[in-house]
């Protein structure tokens, strides 16, 4: 090889190396996490009602006190918000007589571990029924596990998101509850979306609420603000989620 030759080659490796370090150090600016609202972190606690436990691995545990729960929810996260942006909403469902665990993701995008349930059935024999879901990306990753787990869940919540799996043989109870001015409100509920949640679906649309409302963080980008409070649309949320968690619960 000649001189010239290898001084072209070098000049293009480092060329290339050059896009690649400009490339990494992109996405990562990109998917720094939204920040929290003091309401998220003020949640990670526990109450007469709820027992508050966080794993070694960023897992948020939130457990009814009054009770044995024998019901439980993963909730997967969207994308780029952190698992504490939840938790006003998991501690408010576990007081009412649930298990509730938000699985961190990698990067904050849970499209990158859509199995993460997996570990926290298994360490939970205790419950007999189970429902997972999420918010945005944090839903379809919950509907992606169900595809990938058939007959393992018998609920599925979905937070401003849809399936892009065909679930509709699964035999799920599918809760969907979004915001009106969701600028993706149109597609959580086109006809081919629901068709694949199957024909056991609650649908309910938040009047005045966003996308950004579904948790306690901000900065959000291309949503429009809301005409209904945080705390209105998140108590819809929980409402919503805790009638699905009711319709799946084994007990008498």
């Amino acid at each position: 090889m000649t001189l010239g030759r290898r001084r072209i080659l070098r000049r293009l490796a480092i060329a290339l190396l050059v896009i690649v370090i400009v490339a990494v150090a992109g996405f990562l600016w990109w998917a720094q996490p939204q920040p929290l609202l003091p309401e998220a972190t003020a949640a990670l606690k526990s109450t007469p009602a709820a027992a508050f436990q966080e794993g070694p691995s960023g897992r948020l545990t939130f457990s009814a006190t009054n009770e044995p729960p024998d019901t439980g929810l993963v909730l997967y996260t969207g994308g780029k918000v952190p698992p504490a942006a939840y938790a006003p909403a998991a501690r408010a469902i576990a007081e009412a007589g649930y298990l509730v665990v938000i699985v961190p993701a990698p990067l904050n995008f849970a499209i990158f571990d859509t199995g993460a349930a997996s570990a926290v059935i298994a360490e939970h024999p205790e419950i007999a029924a189970w429902a997972v879901g999420g918010h945005s990306l944090g839903g379809a990753s919950a509907a992606l596990f169900i595809d990938a787990n058939p007959g393992l869940v018998d609920g599925l919540a979905l937070w401003a998101s849809y399936s892009s799996a065909d679930l509709a043989d699964e035999g799920l109870a599918v809760s969907l509850a979004y915001g009106s001015l969701d600028a993706g409100a149109g597609g959580f509920t086109a006809p081919d979306a629901l068709a694949r949640l199957g024909d056991d679906v609650t649908v309910t649309v938040i009047e005045g609420g966003n996308h950004e409302q579904m948790g306690w963080y901000t900065g959000q980008p291309n949503d429009p603000p809301a005409t209904v409070s945080r705390q209105d649309q998140q108590a819809q949320v929980v409402d919503v989620t805790i009638d699905l968690l009711e319709a799946i619960d084994p007990s008498p």
